[in-house]
């Protein structure tokens, strides 16, 4: 199985007010969160293996199931160090995948392979506007600079959150609420940005509401419709 395990359905591009969050439907946005793995940058875990392994190992150290790189990803983003998350696959899942993840680990930036289409604008307009723009994602602790070097985006926002720092990881309710605390806002004031539907389910449980983030003019037009004053496509 490729990508995380435990995906409910949702759809892409559309405002989710579910659970706590349904006592914010319709009130004004004036905080934007945002994730950052594709939907500020894009991140492709393939783009670091493709000098040394052929695309069949590709796909399976991808698949969950025969690698564990998944479970290996969340180990890391909610503390774990990478030398423990290695040591880890190779008791688990054997040596082949393990030396693979310790290679994606030393060329992490390679996965780091550009900004959204659209992103740093709307960051930029929103700020404008007089939003306030954070950020709240999960990463692995001595990985995130790199995104932050690689990455300017992530510098433009007005606080961030970040999992492996704090020994918490969305999907869990308490990131959330950290991260609120920490930004100084009331849920029912935000919106929260991210491509993964679990995320978007645990921001609801923190009040906050949420898109599945796939389509950048898609989420521009339900930030208008919502009220947030920022330029329109044209």
């Amino acid at each position: 199985m490729k990508g995380w395990p435990g995906e409910p359905e949702m759809d892409y591009d559309v405002m989710v007010a579910d659970d706590a969050a349904a006592a914010a439907a319709g009130r004004p946005i004036e905080n934007v969160i945002f994730d950052f793995g594709n939907v500020l940058i894009y991140w492709d875990p393939a783009a670091v293996l493709v000098p040394r392994y052929n695309e069949r190992t590709v796909e399976r150290f991808l698949d969950n199931d025969i690698s564990g790189f998944y479970d290996a990803n969340d180990m890391m983003d909610g503390g774990v160090s990478h030398e423990e998350a290695i040591a880890w696959m190779r008791r688990t899942h054997g040596d082949e995948w393990a030396d693979i993840l310790e290679y994606y680990v030393a060329n992490f930036r390679d996965s780091l392979v550009g900004v959204v289409p659209g992103a740093r604008v709307l960051v930029n307009d929103l700020k404008a506007a007089g939003v306030g723009v954070w950020g709240l994602s999960n990463w692995e602790r001595e990985l995130y600079p790199i995104a932050e070097e690689c990455c300017p985006i992530l510098q433009q926002l007005d606080g961030k959150v970040v999992s492996g720092y704090v020994r918490l990881r969305k999907p869990h309710r308490d990131i959330y609420e950290y991260a609120l605390r920490e930004f100084g806002i009331d849920p029912s004031t935000a919106v929260f940005i991210d491509d993964k539907a679990m995320n978007i389910v645990g921001a609801n449980a923190a009040g906050i509401r949420g898109i599945r983030f796939s389509d950048p003019r898609r989420l521009r037009e339900l930030l208008i419709e919502a009220g947030v004053n920022i330029p329109a496509v044209a």
